[in-house]
């Protein structure tokens, strides 16, 4: 058996004021092109399908499309779980009628037990099972345990589904207990985060142990936004569909394959897909930055662009945009940005003149001559109740 594990679509988000949707509309074709040239049995999408619960109108018209390819032009089944950004009740709306078309949504406890079993040849019977996210309060409520943190409510979940499991199958005499893939949305202890994911909670208690998933074959987790494994080769992130931060601008996005066969977990593979429009971060000084992007090869990045000049300039936005018309945001730490407040006004009690100076000569492309310096300094001398010494 073969099937997709993917996370984090986040569709309809914005970056830096920025709609990503024709971005995520490309690499999900390229997901869609992929499955049409090497068919799997199964997509997995483990939470954090749309960014918000409730999402544009333009985010749902784009995961329609996506499920009608998958599900009904290529006829491979689909199974969802609500993620933390997802609003859990709207995403499985009409979900019991979706089941004929391949459409397998599990945003609630009830659902969390009755799995999705896909049978082949090389794996018989595989039960897939849905936990989609929760907190403790919501775990403590439905059960009616005493559940005090998400390790705690994880582990009361997973012995939940793994004892459903045995107990269902286990009389089945002349049949082997089906092989179980368990679908998560949580923090694994240990992993690793990146700067555009939402926090669970406060001071860590959302932490989860991979330990009580290791009685599973598989485990697809979502919510963290960087491919990696954790504990065993078999619990695994599948990682974002795309970068959603500067911070991940060297992450490899993409999907991962899962090949499972008689003796449960075979291997795992990452697919990598590209967005049109990559993160990156430059750093450098201005003059050098915009002749560099005269000839780079991918000018239309959204760029995060980090400006190493200590003089002041004028409209450095603009004059960066006549090379890369997506400068999303400008850092200056040669100019004060980034230093502690305290030392930023020192420094700017000191040097008022100077920074005039490093102004005008980039408006009027000219030094000031002696007599506009010495009236300036007069001028800065009143405005600051310190006139200069040699002000006159």
């Amino acid at each position: 058996m073969k099937f997709i594990h993917t996370s984090d679509w986040h569709l309809g988000r914005q970056f830096h004021n920025v709609s990503l949707l024709n971005d995520q509309q490309a690499v999900l074709e390229q997901l869609i092109e992929y499955i049409r040239n090497n068919p799997v049995d199964a997509v997995i999408v483990a939470g954090d399908i749309y960014d918000r619960s409730v999402p544009p109108t333009a985010a749902i018209e784009l995961l329609n499309w996506v499920i009608t390819q998958i599900c009904e032009t290529l006829a491979t089944p689909m199974i969802f779980i609500s993620g933390n950004h997802d609003g859990a009740q709207r995403l499985g709306f009409g979900a019991n009628q979706m089941k004929n078309a391949g459409l397998h949504i599990i945003s609630n406890f009830d659902d969390m037990l009755t799995p999705v079993v896909i049978t082949t040849k090389q794996a018989g019977e595989v039960a897939f099972y849905g936990m989609p996210y929760n907190d403790p309060e919501q775990v403590r409520h439905a059960f009616n345990k005493p559940v005090a943190s998400h390790d705690e409510a994880h582990q009361l979940l997973a012995d939940t589904i793994l004892t459903h499991h045995h107990a269902a199958y286990s009389q089945r005499a002349d049949q082997p207990i089906p092989k179980t893939v368990l679908i998560s949305h949580c923090f694994v202890d240990g992993a690793i985060e990146s700067d555009s994911e939402r926090p669970l909670s406060i001071g860590g208690s959302d932490r989860v142990s991979h330990q009580h998933f290791t009685g599973f074959d598989y485990v697809a987790l979502g919510h963290l936004h960087q491919p990696q494994q954790k504990g065993e080769t078999y619990i695994r992130y599948s990682g974002s569909l795309m970068k959603y931060s500067f911070g991940e601008q060297h992450q490899q996005k993409g999907v991962t394959l899962v090949t499972l066969d008689e003796q449960g977990f075979a291997s795992a593979t990452h697919i990598g897909f590209s967005a049109p429009h990559q993160m990156r971060i430059i750093e450098g000084e201005l003059e050098a930055i915009i002749e560099a992007g005269r000839t780079d090869p991918c000018p239309d990045d959204y760029l995060l662009v980090r400006l190493h000049d200590q003089h002041a300039i004028l409209n450095p936005m603009e004059k960066l945009r006549e090379v890369y018309p997506n400068v999303l945001h400008l850092e200056k730490p040669g100019m004060l940005i980034g230093i502690e407040q305290d030392m930023a006004r020192a420094r700017l009690a000191r040097g008022e003149a100077e920074m005039f100076s490093d102004f005008f000569k980039e408006a009027q492309g000219s030094e000031l001559t002696q007599d506009q310096h010495q009236a300036m300094q007069r001028i800065i001398g009143q405005l600051t109740g310190h006139p200069a010494d040699n002000a006159d």
